[in-house]
């Protein structure tokens, strides 16, 4: 079967199994499906990575690790307040409810049982990926809407501005066109155009000239 073709950003999987052929065979074939792989034998390796400083945000553990169980790493990992969440997936040989219930109280997201085929194994990571993806995109827009409501609040402090040429005061010493200011911390642009009112104060200004002169 020909592997698929490498995405431009490769999703990074955390892959904890302590038999090593299994370990090595399910890393070749996460590979060959566009995964980067970090894989390790023990919890205790799993765990230093999944805390350090940007870990891979998919996790395929093993529940039966030595030094640090699945279970107890899914706990360690979820006690933190991490910047980005991991999508955690146990796997095991267990196949009670109360299992199932277990590991989902320790943090997990998803369960497979051994023996499993790997199109399913493929299918989950991937939904995981999937709602990785939504959760990034979410922090994005979060992150836009604060950046908004400051620029907001920016706007609804009481601004310094000259009662006759309307610039604001950002500072003792500088002083900003209104139309300037407003576009920095909005976006917003101005079309300027001539209102009713001004326009007929000018045409009288301009009767009062003409007839000025004619005197």
């Amino acid at each position: 079967m020909m592997p698929e073709p490498l995405p431009i950003h490769q999703p990074r999987v955390l892959l904890a199994e302590d038999h090593p052929p299994s370990r090595q065979a399910l890393k070749a074939l996460l590979e060959r499906h566009g995964f980067s792989v970090s894989a390790v034998g023990t919890g205790t390796e799993a765990r230093d990575i999944l805390t350090d400083f940007d870990p891979p945000t998919l996790a395929l553990i093993d529940w039966m690790l030595p030094e640090v169980t699945g279970l107890e790493l899914c706990r360690a990992v979820r006690a933190q307040d991490a910047q980005h969440y991991v999508y955690f997936i146990v796997i095991t040989a267990r196949d009670t409810v109360e299992d199932l219930s277990e590991a989902f109280a320790a943090g997990a997201d998803d369960f497979i049982r051994k023996p499993f085929e790997p199109v399913e194994l493929l299918a989950r990571l991937k939904s995981g990926q999937r709602i990785i993806e939504l959760e990034h995109r979410l922090a994005d827009r979060v992150e836009e809407i604060e950046k908004a409501l400051a620029r907001v609040r920016a706007l609804e402090r009481l601004l310094p501005i000259c009662m006759y040429c309307k610039r604001v005061r950002k500072d003792t010493t500088y002083w900003q066109e209104i139309d300037e200011y407003i576009h920095l911390q909005t976006g917003t642009d101005f079309s300027h155009g001539i209102c009713p009112d001004c326009m007929s104060a000018m045409q009288i200004g301009a009767r009062v000239g003409l007839w000025a002169e004619r005197l």
